[in-house]
């Protein structure tokens, strides 16, 4: 694949460039060593979004929530991260629901509030938090207000300062938080947890070899297992790798077609 692209870019907070770029190089070394033209560094220049549409994408994480609902996103997923994080055990993650410290109250209290999303094809931002709502919602809607950020991040930042009142963040998105940016949610409190479903996959374009993903897959066990890794894996948490195709994100589709039954097809 000449002029192969790989990025991390779901869970890359700066203090984790670093741990990735040790990851990736280990990963691109094992990758030639079968062959593969493998690049030297992630792609930190563009989207993700417009990454996971290169057909050159040899290694990247995609979002559950458009890999099941976006039939244009041709990815082939080649397994699901386990990540030592709260609430992310056997390669499973959740949603936290954030309000500022000095907003008491469940979900409940904040009908006709202002709610954050990063954007409306996030799974841990925007699904997850819908299927949570839902049984909340009146004639379809529940907050007074939806506003779109752009990222977790942006999410936390909107409702810290104000601009916001409640949030769905990631778990390893918060954890990355708590332990590198402590300062952004110092003034946060979690006030309820989403259903969970399969974390990010780690995917390569559908036009990938097959005799690349045995590849790919055989590398990230490698680089699992590679005890001079430890340190870098731990900073981006990352536990273990399970093998996987894309079945077992059928549980992000049915929290959706169970939110519109419900009838409450979009967050509001």
């Amino acid at each position: 694949m000449s002029g192969a692209v790989a990025s991390l870019g779901m869970y890359d907070h700066p203090a984790q460039h670093a741990a990735n770029d040790q990851l990736w190089t280990a990963l691109a070394a094992r990758l030639r060593a079968h062959g593969i033209d493998a690049p030297d560094r992630l792609d930190r220049t563009r989207t993700v979004e417009a990454i996971w549409r290169d057909p050159k994408l040899l290694f990247g994480q995609t979002c559950g929530y458009p890999l099941v609902t976006d039939a244009a996103l041709a990815l082939h997923v080649i397994g699901i991260p386990a990540y030592d994080a709260p609430d992310c055990a056997h390669g499973r993650h959740v949603s936290y629901l954030v309000a500022r410290r000095s907003d008491d109250g469940s979900l409940a209290t904040f009908r006709n509030r202002r709610a954050a999303i990063n954007a409306r094809n996030s799974n841990t931002g925007h699904n997850l938090f819908r299927a949570t709502v839902a049984p909340l919602a009146q004639d379809g809607r529940f907050f007074g207000d939806v506003i779109e950020t752009g990222s977790h991040r942006a999410s936390v930042e909107t409702v810290g300062a104000g601009a916001a009142d409640i949030a769905a963040i990631d778990a390893v998105s918060f954890a990355a938080l708590r332990r590198f940016d402590p300062d952004a949610v110092s003034g946060l409190r979690v006030i309820g947890v989403t259903a969970d479903t399969p974390a990010l996959p780690f995917v390569t374009a559908r036009s990938t070899p097959e005799e690349t993903i045995v590849a790919l897959r055989e590398a990230l066990a490698d680089v699992i297992a590679d005890p001079a890794l430890v340190e870098a894996r731990a900073k981006v948490f990352l536990a273990d790798v399970i093998l996987s195709g894309p079945e077992p994100y059928a549980r992000v589709r049915a929290l959706e077609c169970a939110a519109v039954e419900a009838g409450y097809p979009v967050l509001r």
